[in-house]
């Protein structure tokens, strides 16, 4: 059973490391494309919000690489160093990308308000969901009787939270990039090459979501196998 589980784990893991070296591979090569209006991250981002009419967010430097966010609860754009300082395509499409939430945030886009709300049942269920469906196995979960399946459905519950999470995520993401891609080409704050630059980036960063969630369904779907008994002869 487990060996099962490790290799899906072990090709889930390879497909995400592939996006993720290419992701990188792709900040690197767009951060080399410099802006011409000469802006950094920063500006980017503090143009974009006032642009959208948005007062009430700060932008503000991050520590690491690639850790931007918006935080909704204290309404900051945080952006990592090198976003936050640089004047390049990579850094546009960031800055602006993040402010995209800001913007969703600001007009309450429906799937972003579903995923807020799914936070605090996540962050609690999201790591143990794997050990409570095997634990229930371990109980008897296999025969389809008793305590330990009630626990490992349990679990699966908890794992379902957390594979709706990675779904409701990505329509978010797109958007979001969506929101940011319009912003920079009507506004003219980037050039056709620039803007190449950006949307590429923005493609493939949406596309670690997509492989997040595609991982989270497969575990699902092994697991929900195992408990009801789809994976016996």
């Amino acid at each position: 059973m487990l060996i099962e589980y490790y290799i899906l784990l072990g090709a889930i893991a390879l497909v995400s490391w592939l996006v993720s070296s290419t992701l990188k591979k792709k900040f690197a090569k767009y951060s080399k494309v410099q802006l011409r209006n000469g802006m950094s991250g920063a500006e980017i981002a503090e143009k974009m919000l006032a642009d959208h009419g948005i007062r009430d967010v700060e932008v503000i430097s991050t520590p690491g690489q690639l850790t931007d966010h918006y935080n909704p609860k204290n309404k900051t754009v945080n952006l990592s160093e090198s976003v936050y300082n640089q004047r390049n395509a990579a850094a546009a499409a960031v800055a602006a990308h993040e402010c995209g939430h800001a913007v969703q945030h600001a007009k309450a886009y429906e799937w972003l308000k579903m995923r807020s709300a799914l936070v605090p049942v996540v962050s609690v269920t999201s790591g143990m969901s794997q050990w409570v469906v095997i634990g229930g196995l371990m109980l008897g979960a296999a025969a389809g009787l008793g305590f330990g399946y009630y626990v490992a459905v349990a679990g699966l519950v908890m794992m379902g939270f957390a594979t709706l999470f990675s779904f409701i995520t990505l329509p978010v993401e797109y958007d979001a990039s969506n929101r940011a891609l319009a912003w920079l080409k009507n506004k003219n704050m980037v050039s056709q090459e620039e803007y190449a630059g950006s949307e590429d980036a923005l493609k493939w960063a949406a596309r670690t979501y997509l492989v997040a969630a595609i991982g989270a369904l497969a575990s699902l779907v092994y697991w929900g196998l195992q408990v009801f008994g789809g994976s016996r002869d």
